[in-house]
């Protein structure tokens, strides 16, 4: 048994403990054992045999009689009872996207549930938002997780490809003799849905790599492997392509694995005008010399152009924007000041007000708007006119307490069929941001659907139009709305359209955004936060701001406060 399958197992076992809620300390110190094994360089059967296995930092006794058990036995009894005890469904649970083993044990103790079926029936049913951490949006999720799953064909969501690439690195960063390992191709480009994950490693002996991606959890089949390259299935319906290259041979195998097949021919043409050769190996000039690549910023440094930020590398003009040294200066989620659009408990939201406030000032954020359901979509307990009211006067009340951060009162407000809103108007110009949005009828026809947001925009109190096309990204399609006409729309009446950064949502995306941008519309790039993990889903939205070129300033969230105020009067 190699030194990565036993890293596995103790990774396994760590979770079946976290499932039943066993002590914290036991639990991690099997997870660090998992990461010890991973990264020692010599196989522990030769450790033991030599008696210096005690002699490894991080192993004690316990974790010692453990680590023999398995060189033994090729088993550990803990590890085969607790894979009794806890049903084999509540670990596919755990292995559905955004579950891990925390969710997986309350779905377990709270509902009973076992298994995909059971929960999607519990999820259907609307049982799982009402536990502790939980939301409606997380039953969504968990919906569409199951269905992906289930289907494993077609393309999955940027999410979920990070979420593996990020559980994938954390592993591969600690094995002896990988230099660096990044994402690559399209998840790398923050595509709104990938194909496959990319993954490029840089090591002297790709071996051990290549057997940690074939051995790990995660990983169904092994479709093809080559002496540098290995190409997996995942349970979640993701294949993984991983290639392994020498550590000299890095930066350009990462560089050429990242943008479009379009853009690298592009840039090989300009290295030929250039008299110089641009392939995978490196960037050769006209005798033959490799020139020193450490960054990708070497690599356009020798073209003569601008460096070109990962999720411009689509062939849309980048290129000869880089040569005249005419590329944007790209949005960064640090020009972020605050979130205008996110969920409590007030309506269906996991989050509590103080849940909020504690998490926004953690990122640095130095304002976040409260933007509850309203009193029509009563399926996410909107709210009545009393009890927004109430909320608003907490609201003012909390931030007498606050010197650097402040809780905007707004409403995420539905935009009725017929085009009226879901408030009057003496209550929407009391409020700091409104929101419009579509919730219902989506079957309507262009011309209504389109007319429908049209007159929300032109009411003077709607200062923000959310998710616009209301698609969920392989559930959904957009309902039938001319995009272009509302861009249009919002230009002359000031309406901000916001990119909503949900994974499953990315609406409006990337065109839509840079149209609106070159139209003159503002943009409000937003969370649509149900709980606190999805307050950390910012980078999807400022990534499809990115991919439209736009700058800080197009974005009016990365206003200071009263800068911002002025633009929502």
């Amino acid at each position: 048994m190699q030194n990565i399958e036993m890293a596995w197992i103790f990774t396994e076992l760590s979770d079946l403990l976290e499932i039943k809620g066993e002590d914290f300390f036991k639990i991690r110190a099997y997870r660090r054992a998992a990461q010890v094994l991973a990264n020692l360089e010599v196989p522990v059967a030769e450790l033991c045999r030599r008696r210096i296995l005690s002699k490894v930092p991080g192993v004690g006794k316990a974790i010692e009689a453990k680590i023999k058990e398995l060189v033994d036995t090729g088993q550990l009894s803990k590890h085969q009872e607790l894979l009794k005890e806890i049903p084999p469904g509540v670990l596919t649970i755990k292995q559905l996207p955004g579950i891990g083993a925390n969710r997986a044990r309350v779905l377990f103790q709270e509902l009973g549930i076992t298994s995909l079926d059971e929960l999607e029936q519990a999820a259907k049913e609307r049982r799982v938002r009402s536990l502790k951490g939980f939301s409606a949006k997380l039953e969504w999720d968990i919906l569409n997780g199951i269905e992906m799953v289930r289907n494993r064909q077609g393309r999955t969501r940027l999410s979920v490809a990070r979420e593996l690439a990020a559980e994938l690195l954390a592993i591969f960063q600690l094995l002896p003799g990988v230099r660096q390992v990044e994402v690559a191709g399209s998840t790398r480009r923050w595509r709104e849905t990938v194909e496959d994950l990319d993954l490029v490693a840089a090591a002297e002996e790709p071996a051990l790599i290549l057997d940690a991606l074939a051995t790990h959890p995660r990983v169904k089949d092994v479709i093809e492997r080559q002496s540098n390259r290995i190409r997996v299935y995942t349970w979640w319906g993701l294949a993984v392509d991983l290639q392994v290259v020498p550590p000299e041979e890095y930066i350009s195998t990462l560089h050429r694995n990242t943008g479009c097949k379009e853009h690298y021919a592009r840039l090989q043409e300009v290295a030929q005008a250039k008299g110089l050769n641009l392939n995978h190996h490196g960037i050769r000039n006209a005798v033959g010399e490799i020139i020193p690549i450490k960054e990708e910023a070497n690599l356009y440094d020798a073209l003569g152009m601008s460096y070109i930020p990962p999720e411009l590398r689509e062939n849309r003009g980048e290129v000869e924007a880089a040569l005249a040294d005419r590329l944007p200066n790209l949005i960064e989620v640090s020009d972020i000041k605050g979130d205008l659009h996110i969920h409590t408990t007030w309506s269906d939201s996991a989050m509590e007000l103080t849940d909020v406030v504690k998490h926004c000032r953690q990122k640095g954020y130095t304002y976040a708007a409260i933007t509850d359901h309203s009193r029509s979509l009563k399926i996410a307990n909107g709210l009545e006119l009393n009890r927004l009211q109430e909320q608003h006067q907490i609201i003012r009340e909390m931030n007498k307490e606050f010197k650097d951060f402040t809780l905007l009162t707004g409403v995420e407000m539905d935009i009725l069929p017929n085009g009226d809103l879901d408030y009057p108007d003496e209550i929407l110009e009391q409020m700091d941001v409104v929101i419009g949005s579509v919730h219902t009828a989506f079957k309507q026809s262009k011309k209504e659907i389109t007319h429908r947001i049209t007159k929300a925009m032109e009411n003077e109190h709607v200062d923000i139009i959310a998710h616009l096309t209301g698609r969920i990204l392989g559930r959904r399609e957009s309902y039938a709305v001319d995009v272009e006409a509302l861009i249009e729309t919002a230009a002359k009446t000031g309406t901000i359209l916001e990119i909503n950064s949900s994974p499953d949502r990315l609406d409006i995306n990337e065109v839509y955004t840079r149209l609106a941008r070159d139209t003159g519309v503002k943009i409000s790039i937003n969370t649509d936060a149900h709980d606190i993990r999805r307050l950390d889903e910012m980078a999807y939205g400022v990534a499809v701001a990115r991919r439209a070129w736009l700058e800080p300033q197009d974005v009016v969230n990365t206003l200071e406060l009263d800068e911002l105020r002025e633009v929502l009067r």
